[in-house]
């Protein structure tokens, strides 16, 4: 007969066995949870809050799983290979190649996606070509949050925004591409003075990786065509958290079918992105909390009401900087709730902010927090002060430049 304290003693083992990240996102459930228990969130506005970030759970659930499998196929493996060939050992060559593979896969595949995937991806090519690994981790963990302002799937706060912008997908990127531009031109030229020339990297050049074979080139194809698939229907104008939600679902779906006849192996448990899940629930819970305890009127004072050149920079630095003290998920929702509901420019520029801005602090968004934890896990040295201060230049020109291409094209 099993003990009764058997559960305990499993539960205990599990615990142990967390990271440090990962008792911090069950922290914030919990403690979401403490304010529903306790009244001081009231049950109504908890699952309200609940059921607004629904259809982005499932997004995000279904798109790392797509991401997952297509990693664990090969293709992005493949083409950073390709990438590092391309380049033929120079770095300038390298440089724009590797901004290039981050923007788009931000864009079009969620900057924790970039986080989750690009992040061990670029680090082992520099391990098998001989590259510093800063230069390249940093790259990611920029464009991951500055290249996320294009569409409504590049960043969850986007698609927190759809409702309230009113934006469908084309129209959306039509509003956003001049701030994405000057984010990615801002982030390309501090990337090559902080990290990427020649005194930072320590090198002339690199040896090109020898090309590696394709694994399974079936579950290769199956991948690439579900996210080609994916791609086809954010291009086709799907925008709400539905329909991109319904998307990645139809998209994961057929990736997981082709490993489920190809290699059954690689659908286990740690597929699931339980953390973040975990993470952004408890998010939705703590921050409609604070705001009944203040958050609101202290993000009032801070956004203002004004619609003009000065309201839509002071929504951005209020993002930001309120991003690099919480994260930016609270972040924007605490500034929409700030921002009047006829002011467009003031809220899209609030988006910049909670996107460019997140680049300082260690928990600034989730992507950051992702990346980090790579970079623990591959045992790359960030130098924190360095981050900080690099960030710090990064967030206060990236959101300036980006703010002020948003007003200049509106």
């Amino acid at each position: 007969m099993p003990s009764p304290t058997a559960p305990l003693r499993r539960a205990a083992r599990s615990a142990r066995g967390l990271g440090v990240l990962d008792r911090v996102r069950i922290g914030v459930l919990l403690l979401g949870l403490l304010f529903v228990a306790t009244g001081l969130l009231p049950r109504a506005e908890a699952r309200a809050s609940v059921e607004r970030i629904a259809p982005l759970l499932l997004f995000l659930f279904s798109v790392i799983v797509l991401a997952e499998l297509t990693k664990e196929a090969g293709v992005f493996d493949a083409i950073a290979q390709r990438m590092a060939r391309a380049g033929r050992g120079g770095y300038g060559a390298l440089f724009l190649l590797c901004v290039a593979f981050a923007s788009v896969t931000t864009v079009f595949l969620n900057l924790d996606t970039t986080a989750v995937l690009l992040t061990p991806v670029m680090l082992a090519l520099g391990v098998r070509a001989g590259i510093a690994a800063l230069p390249l981790a940093m790259t990611t963990v920029w464009l991951a949050n500055t290249a996320s302002l294009l569409l409504p799937v590049s960043n969850l706060t986007n698609l927190l925004a759809a409702g309230r912008v009113a934006l469908e997908t084309p129209a959306f990127a039509a509003r956003m591409w001049a701030p994405q531009l000057a984010a990615l031109g801002v982030t390309m030229a501090l990337l090559w003075v902080f990290y990427w020339r020649r005194g930072m990297r320590g090198a002339d050049a690199y040896t090109p990786p020898p090309p590696e074979p394709i694994r399974d080139r079936v579950l290769f194809g199956a991948t690439a065509a579900a996210c080609l698939l994916f791609i086809g229907a954010i291009l086709a104008g799907v925008h709400t958290g539905i329909q991109l939600g319904i998307a990645a679902t139809a998209a994961a779906a057929v990736a997981v079918a082709a490993f489920a006849v190809r290699d059954r192996s690689a659908l286990r448990p740690a597929l699931i992105p339980w953390q973040l899940l975990v993470f952004v629930t408890g998010l939705f819970l703590v921050v409609p909390a604070l705001e009944r305890v203040g958050l609101d009127e202290a993000m009032r004072a801070l956004v203002g009401t004004d619609d003009g050149v000065a309201g839509a920079f002071r929504a951005a630095f209020a993002g930001a900087g309120l991003s690099n003290v919480l994260n930016n998920l609270p972040a924007y929702v605490a500034g929409e709730s700030a921002v009047p509901a006829a002011n467009r420019d003031q809220l899209l520029a609030l988006i910049v902010g909670t996107n460019v801005g997140p680049v300082i602090t260690p928990w600034g968004s989730l992507a950051t927090l992702l990346w980090f934890e790579w970079c623990r896990r591959w045992d790359v040295r960030v130098p924190l002060r360095k981050f900080v201060l690099t960030g710090t230049v990064l967030a206060v020109a990236g959101c300036a430049a980006s703010v002020g291409a948003l007003l200049a094209t509106g």
